[in-house]
């Protein structure tokens, strides 16, 4: 699957599939958010990763949809200020948040085209993280090479490419397919920037 192989499968995403790839793309940021929020010390961890699993499980329920302004306004009081703090990890927490907001939003109204802004802000979280981690001092050509050869952003692109393929083989959302898929974004508590949940963490899936 070439780049515009993958913008036109994302392009194509919705209903169901919509929802369960924007669940999977915060799944796999979700050390993001867990470990920030253990950085300044709060317990925002593990009421997020309450509020994730809620999103999850609405695929069980045919009422959902009634509780989605309820997680919505959970998920704005958790979410990170960026301007509140000078750490560099605030921006991939609130990434999370947003794409978590974006997967609970598309449930709520399916008919809105989400996936495609959303793979832009997950690869975009992996891509500014590489140029601040690893990119000081380089001139623009040497940071896209940099970038193109980079384990993170192969791994980035596996991960939502083969996301699209196993969603378009299935028909429906089988509870048993969903939890398939759920453990496969969790990638061990390994988040798309390649840091991961010590186990004591309290925001660990386990």
């Amino acid at each position: 699957m070439n780049a515009n192989q993958f913008l036109k499968a994302v392009e194509q995403l919705q209903g169901w599939r919509q929802t369960a790839f924007l669940l999977a793309l915060a799944e796999r940021a979700f050390p993001n958010y867990a470990l920030f929020s253990e950085a300044i010390g709060t317990k925002a961890g593990g009421k997020m990763r309450q509020l994730l699993d809620t999103g999850w499980g609405l695929f069980e329920q045919k009422s959902a949809e009634n509780q989605i302004p309820q997680l919505l306004a959970k998920l704005e009081s958790l979410s990170p200020d960026v301007e509140a703090y000078d750490a560099y990890g605030v921006y991939p927490a609130s990434e999370f948040c947003l794409l978590l907001e974006e997967a609970l939003l598309s449930r709520l109204n399916p008919s809105r085209h989400r996936a495609t802004e959303a793979s832009r802000v997950a690869t975009g979280t992996v891509m500014n993280f590489i140029a601040f981690s690893e990119g000081e001092g380089l001139d623009e050509s040497e940071l896209v090479r940099l970038l193109d050869s980079h384990p993170l952003m192969k791994e980035d692109k596996v991960f939502q490419r083969d996301l699209i393929l196993g969603l378009k083989r299935q028909r429906v959302p089988k509870e048993h397919y969903l939890r398939e898929l759920q453990n496969l974004a969790a990638n061990d508590g390994v988040s798309n920037l390649g840091i991961t949940l010590s186990d004591d963490e309290p925001g660990r899936s386990g």
